[in-house]
């Protein structure tokens, strides 16, 4: 049972990388042509969500930055 949570838990690892990866993919090719996928877009809005929700979103973005940092 030890052996398939940690083998899912890499995966998820794995895949949480991937996915981190493509979304800078996105934003420098954003930045070079033009941004066609909508990329710095979606990630603006994101943004300004947050920014809307004033505290709770200020610390919902602290909880997302810090679960990241501790991979």
């Amino acid at each position: 049972m030890k052996d398939a949570i940690k083998t899912i838990s890499e995966w998820l690892k794995g895949l949480t990388d991937l996915l981190l990866s493509l979304i800078g993919l996105g934003i420098v090719a954003g930045i070079l042509f033009d941004d066609m996928f909508g990329v710095i877009d979606g990630i603006g809005r994101l943004m300004s969500k947050f920014g809307e929700n004033g505290l709770a979103g200020l610390l919902a973005l602290i909880l997302i930055v810090m679960w990241y940092q501790k991979k």
